[in-house]
């Protein structure tokens, strides 16, 4: 049993076990035959990162006393859910399944002590029909809708929400979104609903008969709502082209809806929901006040939309989330440092979080998911470099944690591990980056990573493609070049108009570093990328022909004119909001017209020297197929090895995991002819 600091553990977990293993002397003590032990230390082999998630969900009722635990068993192709019910005062005693029958389940919640709210995936397959007037017939196909039932965690008797409204369920694909679990009121939670003419409503479901009543109807674009005591304050519209997200607030039912924040698609946020206050009128959430350099933590008056004092803040870093305990109590905000770290409103919480960290050996981001009402219990959601998710309880009194589920059950002898390297870069400046070793650490080639946005981050946590590719026996670089988001505005206002250049020369600076930290094999670096870390492939094979043996570009941007150019045709957003962002960020035609010619690689292709994959949705709606088109014409004009992928029936980079699959096998036959 393995015990750190202020907690006595109750249970051995997954990791102890491993712990454990290999203090009785490994491989020989458990009696395994030598090749059993090789294969426990080898690299997986990629279809193991793909099998079925088992554990979708763990979650704490309100009052602490039970959990509830939602599983996948079965196939893909014949799936079957179940919910396990455990006692928190017992919670390694037996647990109660309640059976939810061949179905895809994806998620879990509590109405009230008592119900549960489980989504569901319903499948519905359509056989070939005749055509009226006609020889020809129909293609089979499947449909899937979401739903939502309610399931009590005592009898275990069910009901579908809407399930009275039989023209409802059969015109609606999606039927499963709460939009507020209403603490105050245990026999109904608040429902978004399309209505018949194509508008969303907001309906008040009672949860245990599950029948509906709407309370509020939404405009055109609206596609949901916070609300405060059960009355909506904040609605959520969205342009028809999907690309902006307008947030609108009010302070009463009667009241009008006035614009607070637009924000783009696909950005960190600007302005995001907290939870409730107890004063009406006034809310919590996270949102970068004008002139300030990040996102905090601060109350916003409904009436004025002014913003009060912050009520969590730290320098460089953006408030990831606020956190709120099951009585809608604000608790605290997290930020990401060394990992997932929060400033709690309530000091001793900390002590917890640290604690929890230790017993996870300081290598996993520990996300308080559910906190009951006394603060004594809670149930984290945990994911890692080498943990693709799991989920703990934890009982401050009794000073136990329990593991409640895993995504999938992957060894940690055999991933890679994840360093944080501080990067200077050439002019200076200092910008943090990834670097995951393949399985037992050797030395060889490097790919990097650059991640999309660029107004994003990549984390210190799970990413299977990290982990595929390191499985191959590479080591794999992901920096947060100047331009990404969760730094604050400052930082990302450094890569605006450094396309190009800067944002380049970071990533650039972070492999010389890697490379010399762990005397990697210079001569085999490869960079992959999707979305901006498309375009940021390309330039990169474009600027450095002696560094990059290939370059893989998903989703990626071309030609910055002409990609411009694109953004100003579509925009149907208010004096051109979506335009005028890219043009701060990528450089004004009128102005800056030769530099975004320099800096667009299909301009440049001659130059490209290296193998180049371009992967591209042919449906699209962010970065339009034509640019990967547009590429490949210009470098099999110029005599150079290309092939492009188009993928039916995809947008920007949402295939299905049997398609990213598909993909990544064939990156990796790339990548392996290019390091030989």
């Amino acid at each position: 049993m393995k015990s750190r600091d202020v907690t006595t553990l109750a249970v051995v977990s997954r990791r102890a076990l491993l712990t454990m293993a290999a203090g009785f002397g490994g491989a020989a003590a458990m009696g395994l035959r030598p090749d059993v032990a090789r294969a426990r230390t080898s690299p997986y082999p990629i279809e193991a990162f793909f099998t079925t998630a088992r554990t979708r969900a763990a979650t704490l009722s309100p009052g602490g006393t039970l959990i509830a635990v939602l599983d996948q068993l079965g196939t893909e192709d014949e799936p079957h859910g179940v919910i396990d019910v455990l006692d928190a005062s017992d919670p390694e005693g037996a647990r109660k399944r309640i059976d939810l029958g061949p179905t895809k389940v994806e998620s879990l919640d509590w109405a009230n002590d008592e119900r549960l709210l489980v989504r569901l995936a319903v499948t519905t397959r359509i056989a070939p029909q005749s055509i009226s007037g006609s020889n020809r017939r129909t293609a089979a196909r499947e449909i899937t809708s979401k739903r939502l039932m309610s399931v009590s965690a005592v009898t275990g008797e069910m009901a579908v929400m809407f399930q009275d409204d039989r023209q409802r369920l059969r015109a609606s694909r999606d039927l499963g979104s709460v939009v507020d679990l209403l603490r105050s009121d245990d026999d109904h939670v608040l429902m978004a609903a399309w209505e018949r003419d194509g508008v969303l409503g907001l309906h008040k479901v009672n949860v245990a008969t599950g029948s509906a009543e709407r309370i509020e109807r939404g405009s055109s674009g609206t596609i949901g709502w916070e609300t405060q005591q059960g009355v909506p304050v904040i609605r959520y519209d969205i342009n028809p082209r999907g690309t902006v997200l307008t947030i609108s607030g009010r302070a009463t039912s009667s009241g009008a809806w006035r614009p607070i924040r637009r924000n783009r698609i696909g950005d960190l946020p600007e302005f995001s929901w907290v939870g409730e206050t107890e004063t009406p009128g006034t809310i919590l959430v996270t949102a970068r006040a004008e002139g300030e350099d990040t996102m905090v933590v601060r109350e916003m008056n409904l009436e004025t939309f002014g913003m009060g004092a912050a009520l969590s803040h730290r320098a460089g870093r953006d408030v990831m989330h606020g956190v709120v305990d099951a009585a809608g109590r604000y608790v605290g905000a997290a930020f990401y440092g060394e990992r997932l770290e929060y400033e709690f409103a309530d000091a001793a919480l900390g002590a917890h979080h640290r604690a929890l960290n230790a017993f996870l050996d300081n290598d996993c981001d520990v996300y308080l998911n559910d906190l009951s009402r006394d603060h004594n219990r809670m149930v984290v959601g945990v994911t890692g470099p080498r943990e693709p998710g799991a989920w703990y309880f934890y009982d401050r009194e009794a000073r136990a944690i329990v593991n409640l589920g895993a995504v999938r059950l992957l060894d940690f002898d055999r991933l890679g591990l994840t360093d944080t390297l501080s990067v200077t870069t050439r002019d200076g400046a200092s910008i943090e980056a990834y670097l995951t070793a393949p399985p037992g650490g050797q030395p060889g080639p490097l790919v990097v990573l650059p991640h999309g946005g660029p107004e994003v981050r990549d984390l210190r946590s799970w990413d299977r493609q990290v982990q595929v590719l390191a499985a191959q026996g590479w080591w794999v670089l992901r920096p947060n070049f100047r331009g990404s988001g969760g730094y604050g505005m400052a930082f990302a206002r450094e890569g605006w108009t450094r396309w190009g250049d800067r944002m380049q020369e970071d990533v650039e600076d972070a492999i010389d570093q890697a490379i010399a930290l762990k005397g990697l094999d210079a001569s085999r670096v490869a960079i992959m990328g999707t979305s901006y870390g498309g375009y940021a492939a390309l330039m990169g094979a474009v600027r450095r022909p002696d560094l990059y043996k290939a370059a893989i570009a998903i989703c990626g941007v071309a030609d910055l004119p002409e990609m411009l150019a694109w953004e100003r045709r579509e925009d149907d957003t208010p004096d051109r909001q979506v335009y005028n962002f890219w043009v701060k960020r990528i450089g004004d035609p009128e102005t800056m017209g030769p530099q975004l010619v320099a800096a667009s690689p299909s301009r440049r292709a001659t130059e490209i020297t290296c193998p180049v994959l371009l992967v591209h949705g042919v449906d699209d709606p962010i970065v339009p197929v034509i640019e990967s088109r547009r590429m490949n014409e210009a470098l099999r004009q110029a005599g150079k090895a290309v092939e492009l992928i188009e993928v039916e029936d995809a947008g920007h980079a949402d295939w299905p995991a049997e398609k990213e699959q598909e993909l990544l096998e064939r990156y990796i036959v790339l990548l392996k002819q290019a390091f030989a």
